[in-house]
């Protein structure tokens, strides 16, 4: 759920920081007071469009908020896995910076993030469902995924299923595509790769030879170094110095001091075995000062052969691996083109076997995707004769482009269709022009998509525009019951919501100087009494008025149903 959001300099928003609670949030106001501004930062939190438009006039940036509480088992905890982020006790801070030029900033956890990312993991948190906004409900290209998360587990394996097969399909179709190129260009493709594999193969290259060239050219170059180095080591041990002599001599005082104290024979012992290190170690520098090679014609061929190396990793590859590698994969696409007929007809015969394959998988996600489609249709029935449209049909319908018209999503096109007046055809959900049925419709399905989705809160902006009386009454119940499977923020003009409201936030503006501040105050007891008369009286507060929103909040009380 959504804890906490910070807003400053937004819009006519200087400096707003708004609790949230769980249950049904109520936001009312006047109008203009900056109600639908606090829904326009959430939206904007949530990896919607920006633009220096929302900046208060005056500012550098405007800057958004948001702390969010979730449940371990959120499906956002693997896109958040994914990204690198982690969570403590189950904390996640979403922000978001606009500044004066436009630009945004993102950030999740206080690690930068891209705006799509943003937008990932904002709408797997929040639903945000406004009046006249283009929401998903109002998109038949969205219904597909919509009753597939109705669908349940079965629906959803089947059409993992589905989708694997179907990209492995499509990775067939591509390269059936590429060896049905014409022939000039099979022709200069050959040409090409015949080429440069007898220029790979002429190298006669070695795993890790540009590695151990590399070493012999350092050595080469450096072998006077290394021939003085190895030498005055010689000499200190073996040579005029004569180090070995005087250890030797060390050596044989030490054995007669052992002779007397037999304390001393380990001390004795030790060091006799160091003097023959040291004299295997002489022969060893010997032996290294004999092979050091002083050759520049030796240095000469290393550096050849590495500019010979270096030439072809230009063309093919960073290391002589990645040459060899990309020579094993063009002499195989030369014995594929060599072989061309054969090999497409095998590819063919394997196609119609996968499309074969491919269209039972999306039968039976055909075939559950109609079982979910009835029990849905059942489920909006009951939703609707709730909110008073026992009329209403609501039906979805099933569209095909023809056999073998497959997507990533299956076979299916889905739109949800309905028809709210007796005798009237049915017709797409999204031509439905009535505001207060729309308002109903969309209640209907939120219930239903809110109670199967994995959002954590669901906002409406004025979704209960164009009703009153029993209707407001029972769109009011509507909201709250979803309340209590997800947090719910509510902007609305109706008492009877209000009235539902386990946590109401009064909207107001005022002038400061020249400017004009937006302010928020949770209201409870006689405060939460007022806002509900002056609701219901649109005026002027009497005491009648006070006494009906006394009732009112009476009977809400009765009326909750909770968890």
């Amino acid at each position: 759920m959504l804890m906490e959001l910070s807003i400053k300099n937004f819009a006519i928003i200087r400096s707003l920081t708004v609790p949230f609670e769980k249950g049904l949030t109520v936001l009312t106001g006047e109008t203009g007071a900056g109600k639908s501004i606090i829904i326009d930062a959430i939206g904007l939190l949530l990896g919607g469009r920006g633009s220096a438009e929302f900046v208060r006039f005056g500012e550098k940036r405007a800057e958004i908020e948001g702390l969010f509480s979730l449940e371990p088992s959120h499906p956002v905890f693997n896109k958040l896995e994914s990204l690198g982020i982690d969570l403590e006790e189950g904390m996640l801070i979403l922000r978001r910076d606009i500044t004066e030029a436009g630009k945004s900033i993102c950030r999740i956890n206080g690690k930068l993030m891209t705006i799509g990312s943003l937008r990932e993991i904002g709408q797997s948190l929040i639903d945000v469902h406004g009046q006249h906004e283009h929401q998903s409900l109002m998109h038949p290209e969205e219904h597909l995924d919509l009753l597939d998360g109705f669908g349940g587990k079965e629906l959803t394996k089947a059409l993992a299923e589905y989708r694997k097969l179907y990209d492995q399909v499509l990775k067939l179709d591509k390269r059936m595509k590429e060896l049905n190129q014409n022939a000039q260009e099979i022709a200069q493709k050959t040409d090409l790769y015949t080429y440069q594999l007898a220029e790979i193969e002429k190298a006669k290259l070695v795993p890790e030879e540009d590695l151990r060239l590399q070493a012999d050219r350092f050595k080469l170059a450096n072998s006077e170094k290394l021939y003085e180095a190895l030498k005055r080591s010689y000499e200190h041990l073996y040579g005029e110095e004569r180090g070995l002599d005087f250890i030797s001599g060390m050596l044989s005082h030490l054995e007669t001091a052992a002779s007397i104290d037999e304390d001393i024979k380990p001390l004795y012992e030790q060091a006799s075995s160091s003097f023959y290190m040291f004299e295997e170690a002489t022969y060893s520098i010997r032996e290294a000062l004999d092979n050091v090679d002083f050759n520049p014609v030796t240095l000469e061929q290393v550096e050849a052969r590495l500019a010979e190396i270096d030439k072809l990793k230009k063309k093919y590859g960073d290391s002589v691996e990645a040459i060899l590698e990309y020579a094993a994969i063009i002499e195989e696409e030369l014995e594929v083109i060599s072989n061309k007929d054969d090999r497409m007809k095998e590819l063919e015969e394997k196609h119609q076997a996968m499309i074969a394959d491919l269209e039972l998988e999306a039968e039976t996600v055909t075939d559950l995707r109609k079982a979910a489609a009835a029990y849905l249709k059942d489920a909006i029935m009951i939703q609707l004769r709730d909110l008073y449209m026992e009329k209403t049909k609501f039906h979805v319908a099933f569209h095909s482009n023809g056999p073998h018209s497959f997507h990533k999503d299956g076979q299916d096109k889905v739109e949800f269709m309905i028809s709210t007046n007796p005798g009237e055809p049915i017709k797409p959900l999204a031509k439905v022009a009535s505001g207060g049925e729309i308002s109903r419709i969309m209640l209907a399905l939120k219930s239903i998509f809110s109670a199967n989705g994995a959002v954590t809160s669901v906002i409406f902006d004025e979704v209960d525009t164009g009703v009153s009386g029993r209707v407001a009454q029972a769109i009011a119940e509507k909201i709250q019951r979803i309340s209590n499977g997800s947090q719910v923020l509510c902007i609305s003009h109706l008492p009877q919501v209000a009235a539902m409201a386990d946590q109401h936030l009064y909207i107001s503006k005022e002038e400061q100087g020249d400017r004009v501040i937006t302010n928020v105050q949770s209201l409870t007891g006689i405060t939460k009494v007022n806002e509900l008369a002056r609701m219901l009286s649109g005026v002027e507060v009497t005491e009648i008025t006070r006494k009906n929103a006394q009732e009112l909040l009476d009977q809400a009380k009765k009326k909750k149903v909770h968890p």
